[in-house]
């Protein structure tokens, strides 16, 4: 385990804000290419190297697994300005530069995610590096456009965790209602996702599939030519089947969970062009919303040298985990209230989906009337596990099984014929019977 600082240099075409953060007109020249260099904070164990940038959002900028070399987050080699005067925005413009980062109080990435946010180290030792990044909600800018909120006075802070053991890294923002009395407000945890990249250009490839338990998705009706040729679900609703692979995204859009996330406790993108994955996993009865974005599938067909044509439409998957269900609808925060979101953030390798996940464990469990299919990824590879599987009584597969870090583990076992029940059931457990997942499926 460690922790250390260092620097990264980030590139943008050349434009000018105010001191409040707006936008001077006329500054934009694309023609011209400038660096900034930010300081970091480096958290690190035998399976990941996880980068901080307090200074710009509060961000967790890169997290890249050790086993196989890559970069799981997208990362915006120049960054362009764009939305300009058009009254999307708080700042009225924004700019990409990735990774993962809580915006709020408003929607449409809040107006956070320039600003930078106090650090602090909380604990460093052997097993463990946590660190804080806070921020208050105290200032405002009056040039705003009109549907944004006045400054709400929001105590937020981000812990980051990684410990020895665990090859993912764990989160908890930490929100404060400083007023005694309710507040409207939004908050939206935003990852911008590209796994298994090279770590010089990160970037998602035509393979990359949104894994989420839902069935159906909305969209805003300026986007409405997202959901061309899905079917309906339901009044106002698609179905998802089509929208999970961004090959299919036709244009830049919003797609929402719908009616929300229905307590399903994990999100992410797995990318079946280089077998990697990176999954959120939290409780989303808090987080409830599921937004989902992207350029559309020109941005990776389309794709240019951003240092000699630069542009905003890159190739990533934007993923939103909010605490209400749709941008421009509020949640309400209770006066002198306080909301507590846990996350973790774990890679896949090896899995061509996920069925159930949890703080130890991802599965993919599968059955029809031969064989049952296993894909998992244990969070603490070194731990040795016991994997059981059963179709009612009869014992299908129970051995002890070393998790493969750089590949992932297949299990795949013939079914009993004659066997009672309709399912198969899994169990895994440590060696020494502590259970970490169980989970079942319809053989079909």
């Amino acid at each position: 385990m460690s922790l250390s600082e260092s620097s990264i240099t980030w590139s943008t075409v050349k434009f000018a804000t105010t001191a409040e953060n707006g936008f001077v007109d006329g500054s934009l020249d694309k023609t011209v290419i400038v660096d900034r260099t930010f300081r970091t904070r480096v958290l690190e164990n035998r399976y990941l190297k996880v980068t901080l940038v307090p200074e710009f959002g509060g961000r967790i900028l890169s997290i890249v697994y050790k086993p196989t070399g890559h970069e799981q987050l997208y990362r915006s080699e120049v960054g362009v300005p764009y939305g300009i005067k058009a009254g999307n925005f708080y700042y009225d413009w924004l700019m990409v530069y990735g990774g993962i980062f809580p915006t709020f109080p408003d929607p449409e990435h809040g107006r956070t995610w320039l600003k930078p946010w106090d650090f602090r180290v909380v604990t460093e030792t052997a097993g463990e590096v946590t660190v804080a990044m806070s921020l208050t909600d105290d200032f405002a800018y009056p040039a705003a456009p009109k549907r944004f909120k006045g400054e709400t006075g929001i105590e937020a802070t981000t812990y980051v965790t990684l410990k020895a053991d665990r090859a993912a890294l764990d989160t908890r923002v930490v929100l404060k209602n400083t007023q005694p009395r309710p507040i409207a407000y939004e908050y939206w945890t935003c990852t911008t996702l590209a796994p298994g990249s090279h770590p010089n250009n990160p970037r998602a490839t035509g393979g990359v599939e949104i894994i989420a338990p839902i069935t159906a998705y909305t969209t805003p009706d300026w986007s409405a030519n997202l959901a061309d040729g899905d079917a309906r679900a339901g009044p106002g609703t698609r179905r998802f089947e089509n929208l999970r692979y961004f090959r299919n995204w036709s244009t830049m859009g919003i797609a929402y969970a719908a009616p929300d996330m229905q307590g399903g406790n994990f999100w992410g993108v797995i990318n079946h062009d280089n077998d990697e994955g990176i999954i959120r996993i939290a409780d989303n009865r808090v987080t409830r919303g599921l937004k989902m974005w992207t350029w559309g599938y020109q941005s990776f067909t389309n794709e240019t040298d951003p240092r000699k044509a630069p542009n905003e439409q890159r190739p990533y998957v934007e993923l939103w985990a909010g605490v209400s269900d749709q941008f421009f609808h509020d949640a309400h925060f209770p006066a002198l209230g306080e909301l507590s979101v846990a996350e973790t953030y774990s890679p896949t390798v090896g899995m061509s989906s996920v069925t159930q996940a949890n703080e130890h464990v991802l599965i993919n469990l599968s059955a029809d009337a031969s064989r049952v299919n296993l894909e998992f990824f244990s969070i603490a590879p070194a731990v040795p596990l016991r994997i059981t599987l059963k179709r009612g009584d009869a014992v299908v597969f129970d051995d002890a099984v070393t998790a493969d870090p750089k590949n992932g583990n297949r299990i795949s076992a013939a079914i009993p014929s004659g066997g009672s029940g309709d399912r198969v059931q899994l169990t895994i457990r440590t060696v020494d019977g502590r259970e970490l997942i169980t989970a079942e499926a319809k053989i079909k």
